[in-house]
């Protein structure tokens, strides 16, 4: 398994694992017209400070995350999702993939990640507070966090200075 930066060549099954999570695992009302991101990731994320980052096995994409750019240096993380079949702290792809979004936050000398998530993603929770996010209320996002409908958790880390 290897993580790489977003390429083209990627963004079918990039598209086919978020949309699969999301309606077959946490039956959510939404398809990938609802997320036009998805269907321009290198414009949407490859900008500013801000990337994303596949996780590929067997020429598979088995997980995502990425590093949206939302200014003052700060970054959401936004798209982090990992297949059935690779998840697990001993398949260790959820902890590579948020390693490497640690690491260029601190390679761009970004201040905070943010991120939200709905309720819904118990384990998710337990995972980001395992890796130094804190649970903040929506009114101490920045005024450029880019909320989902389907947000009601919402979390910050503070990059290393």
């Amino acid at each position: 398994m290897i993580i790489e930066a977003y390429k083209d060549e990627y963004q079918d099954g990039i598209i086919q694992l978020i949309v699969g999570i999301q309606r077959s695992e946490f039956n959510l009302d939404i398809t990938a017209d609802d997320q036009p991101d998805l269907m321009n990731i290198h414009n949407f994320y490859v900008t500013g400070k801000g990337n994303f980052w596949v996780a590929v096995d067997n020429d598979q994409v088995v997980g995502t995350i990425s590093l949206l750019d939302i200014g003052d240096d700060t970054v959401a993380l936004r798209k982090m999702f990992v297949a059935e079949s690779h998840r697990g702290k001993d398949k260790g792809v959820a902890n590579q993939l948020l390693t490497t979004a640690f690491d260029w936050a601190e390679a761009n000398q970004l201040k905070a990640i943010y991120l939200g998530t709905t309720s819904k993603f118990l384990a998710a929770h337990r995972f980001y507070e395992k890796n130094g996010f804190s649970e903040i209320m929506k009114s101490a996002l920045p005024e450029r966090f880019p909320m989902m409908a389907v947000d009601t958790k919402f979390y910050k880390r503070e990059c290393s200075e």
